[in-house]
């Protein structure tokens, strides 16, 4: 008889792009009421690397990265994703700043040898991980930094990036080692 192992809990990140400052803090607001109290939160940054994002969220874009204090079940993602789309069309209807979507969710998950994000697209390096949701392993971690892939987002490539996905690393392998 084969074993079958329980995945171990995930940290829940869920990447912010914001129209302004107003929509990073209602965005922020909504995910912490909705997942509960957040453990990190990143520093803002310009989201520059595209402007793909442009007609929908304005030409000034905010990048924010926050974590849920509560490690998770990986099985819960598509679940998740499909509540920061809800909270997304939430949030366009509530925020008065005459964009289209003001704000875009992004969540994922960390374990410690990886970053995985949630998406709505499939594609040929994405799983489909149910209820119309596809994964993507967006980073690796190995010897002690990131390595991303040829279709790792540009803005997902950044040390400063990476650096907050280690701290967010390095609180799961705390709340993992206290279980």
């Amino acid at each position: 008889m084969w074993t079958l192992n329980k995945p171990e809990p995930v940290k829940l990140i869920i990447g912010i792009l914001a129209a302004d400052a107003g929509c990073l803090t209602a965005s922020r607001d909504r995910i912490t009421s909705k997942f509960g109290p957040a453990d990190l939160i990143g520093d803002v940054w310009p989201f520059t690397q595209t402007d793909y994002y442009a007609d929908q969220a304005g030409e000034h874009i905010l990048r924010q990265f926050v974590t849920i204090d509560n490690p998770i079940d990986p099985g819960e993602l598509a679940a998740i994703k499909h509540k920061t789309n809800k909270m997304e069309q939430t949030l366009a209807a509530q925020l008065d700043v005459g964009l289209r979507r003001p704000v875009n969710l992004d969540p994922g998950y960390i374990e410690p040898s990886k970053l995985v994000l949630a998406s709505t697209k499939n594609f040929s390096h994405r799983i489909y991980i149910g209820d119309n949701m596809y994964a993507e392993v967006t980073l690796t971690y190995s010897k002690g930094s990131w390595l991303d892939y040829r279709y790792t987002f540009a803005d997902y490539k950044q040390d400063k990036y990476h650096n907050f996905f280690s701290k967010a690393r390095e609180r799961l392998l705390e709340q993992i080692r206290s279980i």
